[in-house]
């Protein structure tokens, strides 16, 4: 894909809404886009790795997970089967782990942090609701778009991305 988000934002302005969570990247595609789907769920990551094991057809999912440090959302298992089932990337508003594995795979991944621990596979939650965080509405279908200045959101696919 060739897009940077601040040309996004000249060209489109309001209709845009722009990401102010600051994130950390961890996988190795530095620029990602496609359409959104998403998880809310908080220290349990069953519903992460269920979306994930789905095929993407170039979804970027985003994981609501309250801002939470505590335990990893995903690590690189996870993110290796995203890989393998076609999602363009995932940003986590949560922790991930194994972050050394992270960096090799071709795939989009920002979050806030890290954290070995594990988090629990119950699989509470909700899939494909509005989350927000950031000071902006994700919400399926909506498309995202995510480079080294941010990420932002249209409720359509941009010409030319």
């Amino acid at each position: 894909m060739d897009f940077a988000t601040a040309d996004l934002i000249d060209d489109y302005g309001d209709e845009l809404r722009s990401c102010e969570t600051q994130f950390r990247r961890y996988g190795a595609r530095a620029r990602f886009a496609g359409p959104v789907s998403t998880v809310r769920c908080l220290r349990d990551n069953g519903l992460v790795k269920a979306a994930l094991n789905k095929p993407g057809e170039g979804r970027v999912l985003v994981v609501d997970g309250a801002g939470s440090l505590a335990s990893a959302l995903m690590g690189d298992m996870i993110a290796a089967a995203a890989v393998r089932n076609g999602w363009a990337g995932a940003v986590v508003h949560g922790a991930v782990r194994d972050v050394v594995a992270l960096r090799g795979l071709d795939f989009g991944v920002k979050a806030l942090g890290s954290n070995p621990r594990k988090s629990a596979k119950d699989g509470t939650g909700q899939v494909d609701v509005p989350v927000s965080f950031g000071g902006v509405e994700f919400r399926p279908g909506d498309w995202l778009y995510a480079d080294e200045d941010g990420i932002v959101l249209a409720g359509r696919r941009l010409p030319g991305t």
